[in-house]
């Protein structure tokens, strides 16, 4: 599974998550199921090195 990084906005606030996912579309839904205030800016493969230095949030798998 991959790491996507997804840049969100929500009441005027910008905010950055790390989703595990099979594919984007995959990774950007996850995030509006969770959030659904939220507005999807952007979705991007995780940068290892850039993220280590600059962290995000991260939306936790829901066990069913």
């Amino acid at each position: 599974m991959l790491e996507f990084t997804v840049g969100i906005n929500i009441a005027g606030k910008h905010e950055s998550v790390t989703v595990a996912a099979e594919d984007a579309l995959i990774a950007a839904l996850k995030v509006k199921c969770e959030r659904p205030d939220a507005l999807i800016n952007y979705v991007r493969r995780r940068n290892r090195r850039g993220d280590i230095r600059h962290p995000h949030g991260a939306i936790a798998a829901k066990s069913e």
